[in-house]
């Protein structure tokens, strides 16, 4: 372990190196090909084994443990940002601060990963276990979790998969063993149109959905596990002198409870009912009533791997050492998925800070000592998780 920290702590301008160069590659959803192309060429150049991209975009590479029947660690980081493909990604270095879209969330973890195979190479470090390293597409927005989603369920893989650790961010303090779920939804409110004076007095589908709107923010949520909600975007109409036959509309519900979120979501599709039958009450239906078309567009599981499971206490006992809060804690990442199915599973961080995620001002910290101690400590969690026995 000595010489694998040595090694992190001698790489650092490679790591960095590596953080610019993987950010300067754009990686919107649904297209994350070519920054997944780079880290293919990075997991073959570093000697991982069965180096492939699966049948959804995934980058996966393996290296062998010494028990190689044993149920294997899976590490990973997304290669997705939130960004569209119009943001010009470009690092800008100022000191011991690295500004671009993205770079915290998450190409920095990345980098993570390619410095934790060198450092077990410099080391001759054979884990117990397998490590499978994962550069996976799909986490962000609508991407939904795809990536691994396609992990748990279609790939040969998921019979191998004994723990599963998420890099997500570079503030390193805290487990994520909780998974915050998500249920949303683009609702189409539909309706005949007309001319905004001629027609006046016809349903309009815009006062359906503001309708719904305005009755899901007076339900009061749950308060024994956080649940949220938010009408988060909205759509259509033809003109400012047209009564809408289209309004678009779409709401996130989340919660680390599963019954919550799912008592939530039904309170919410009663409501799109009830709103629409009021408007076809209030106004004309003479050319058509107002409808509503639900579509799930979002579905990411909730739940917890238990605060004693093994590998949350085995991250949490490595950040408590290194001087770091290690508190426990909920959020919606890729762990979601196998917390899911009951597979142990956490999110954590590597490197030395980063801030404003999901913002064009994003940047991160690369001042040497704090950096260095990040990645050192995340290093030190996967080498003991891949030590754990299940």
């Amino acid at each position: 372990m000595k010489a694998a920290h040595a090694k992190i702590a001698a790489d650092y301008d490679q790591t960095v190196a590596d953080v610019i160069e993987l950010t300067e590659i754009p990686a919107p959803p649904f297209k994350e090909t070519a920054r997944g192309q780079r880290m293919l060429e990075k997991f073959k150049a570093l000697g991982l084994t069965d180096v492939h991209v699966d049948a959804v975009g995934n980058v996966i590479g393996t290296r062998p443990g010494k028990d190689r029947v044993a149920k294997a660690l899976m590490v990973a980081a997304h290669l997705d940002t939130v960004f569209p493909p119009d943001v010009a990604i470009k690092v800008r270095r100022e000191g011991d601060t690295l500004h671009a879209p993205g770079i915290g969330d998450t190409t920095v973890t990345l980098a993570a990963l390619l410095a934790f195979v060198r450092a077990m190479d410099a080391a001759k470090l054979q884990t117990p276990r397998d490590i499978i390293f994962v550069a996976n597409v799909g986490e962000e927005g609508q991407g939904d979790l795809r990536g691994v989603r396609h992990l748990f369920s279609a790939s040969p893989l998921k019979p191998r998969i004994g723990d599963f650790i998420s890099f997500d961010g570079s503030t390193v303090g805290r487990v994520t063993n909780g998974g915050v779920g998500s249920r949303r939804y683009r609702v189409a409110f539909k309706g005949p149109g007309g001319h905004s004076y001629g027609a006046f007095g016809l349903v309009n589908p815009m006062v359906a959905m503001a309708g719904t709107v305005s009755a899901m923010y007076k339900i009061v949520p749950p308060t024994d596990v956080k649940t949220t909600f938010a009408a988060s975007t909205i759509a259509g109409g033809t003109s400012v002198n047209s009564i809408p036959n289209l309004i678009l509309a779409e709401f996130d519900m989340r919660s680390a409870s599963p019954a919550n979120l799912k008592a939530l979501e039904t309170q919410f599709l009663k409501l799109i009912d009830d709103n629409v039958a009021a408007e076809n009450a209030a106004r004309d239906t003479r050319y058509g009533k107002i409808s509503a078309v639900p579509e799930l567009i979002g579905d990411r599981p909730a739940g917890t791997t238990p605060a004693a499971d093994p590998l949350v206490t085995t991250a949490a006992r490595i950040l408590t050492a290194g001087g770091y809060s290690s508190e426990l804690g909920a959020s919606s990442t890729d762990s979601n998925i196998p917390i899911s199915l009951g597979i142990p599973a956490i999110t954590l961080s590597a490197g030395g800070g980063g801030f404003r995620a999901h913002a064009l001002d994003e940047y991160i910290s690369v001042e040497r000592s704090a950096f260095v101690k990040g990645i050192t400590t995340a290093f030190d969690i996967v080498v003991a998780a891949a030590s754990i026995k299940r």
